[in-house]
């Protein structure tokens, strides 16, 4: 009987953990349960839990096509760092949001919905520069950056803990993809008039320009 009760509660603690994580989605930008290609499911989209695309490491049992493209990255006189051709999990990210996928375009489906407002095409020169190393030496050659290895993020780590992934300034340095503080449903990323998104997609506030302080020494 104490095993079968400690089982419950093992049931129980996953059952909640599950149900955490799914309202972390649910009603955000990549909620496309509603959809009806989506077949009711949030996940389904990005993620599966069998046949996989073993290709992928950047993200967790991947489900979705990814883009083929090649990108005109973003370049500046006064740029130290050298951004490259958009890499790990900001190529994912491209994979819906270049406008050469369809959004639909997973579980082997070729797809043939396409975002609007959220395609950002191949030409990346208008576009903050993403993938690229952002570390200590960075920091050094321009003294216009914070260390990422010491300054705080502002989220209870440094930049290179909590922002960057191996080191390198990608897409999910300031876009959180499952927009984990959403607990207001609907308008907690959709204004109810017009097309336009709220920036809860954020990992903080940009308010004063505070998420772009946190990596710009200004």
């Amino acid at each position: 009987m104490r095993s079968i009760f400690l089982l419950l509660l093992v049931l129980l603690a996953v059952s909640f953990f599950v149900l955490q994580a799914f309202a972390k989605i649910n009603d955000s930008h990549h909620d496309f349960s509603s959809a009806g290609w989506s077949g009711g499911e949030l996940c389904i989209v990005c993620h599966t839990p069998h046949s996989a695309d073993t290709t992928v490491s950047d993200a967790p049992l991947w489900n979705h096509e990814v883009t083929k493209s090649t990108y005109t990255p973003y370049a500046s006189r006064t740029l130290d760092a050298l951004p490259g051709q958009p890499s790990g999990v900001t190529k994912l990210c491209f994979s819906c949001h270049d406008g050469t996928v369809a959004v639909d375009a997973f579980a082997g489906l070729t797809g043939s919905w396409f975002t609007s407002a959220g395609n950002l095409g191949t030409d990346l020169t208008r576009h903050h520069p993403i993938s690229f190393v952002y570390d200590s030496a960075l920091a050094a050659s321009d003294s216009e950056l914070h260390d990422p290895a010491s300054a705080p993020s502002g989220l209870g780590g440094t930049i290179a803990t909590d922002l960057l992934r191996n080191d390198r300034l990608e897409c999910v340095s300031c876009h959180d993809v499952h927009i984990s503080r959403n607990n207001s449903g609907c308008i907690g990323c959709h204004f109810v008039h017009g097309t336009t998104t709220k920036t809860l997609s954020l990992w903080k506030s940009n308010e004063r320009s505070a998420l772009c302080f946190t990596c710009h020494n200004k």
